[in-house]
């Protein structure tokens, strides 16, 4: 006969409820980021000449709009924290010793805050137009 066993409380109430919001964040985020890959997968690949069209001019004249500045910056979060709550859940479920949990919880969240940064940082300074003498690489609305 097969025993299965009681599963781990939730160490306190507090606890308890931040577990719950962190599911309900799980389902949530799951949705909006299917629809935002979903777009980004769409417009990158279907339309206009498909992938062999995806260069830097391309990125560029797609980031000198601010919605798809914003599209891509949210799909870049959402899915670094969904991936990082995913991988709490799997510490919290595996790490038997409290020490080994914390550290690896505090070294998955640093590294998620580090990307976080990094990514917003590329998303929201990126120059279209570094260096005008590339000209051949530059999309058409820098100037020659």
């Amino acid at each position: 006969m097969v025993t299965i066993e009681t599963p781990r409380s939730p160490r306190n109430r507090k606890s308890a409820n931040r577990e719950k919001w962190a599911w309900l964040f799980m389902r949530a985020s799951g949705v909006v980021l299917i629809v935002l890959i979903f777009g980004h997968l769409f417009i990158n690949l279907f339309t206009g000449d498909g992938i062999k069209a995806i260069d830097f001019a391309f990125v560029a004249g797609k980031w000198a709009n601010p919605f798809w500045q914003v599209w891509d910056t949210l799909m870049l979060w959402l899915a670094l924290i969904h991936g990082t709550n995913g991988m709490r859940t799997l510490v919290n479920d595996y790490a038997e010793r409290e020490g080994w949990r914390k550290s690896l919880n505090f070294s998955l969240w640093t590294i998620c805050i580090l990307l976080i940064v990094l990514g917003t940082l590329v998303t929201t300074t990126f120059d279209p137009c570094p260096d005008t003498s590339v000209v051949s690489a530059l999309p058409q609305f820098c100037s020659k």
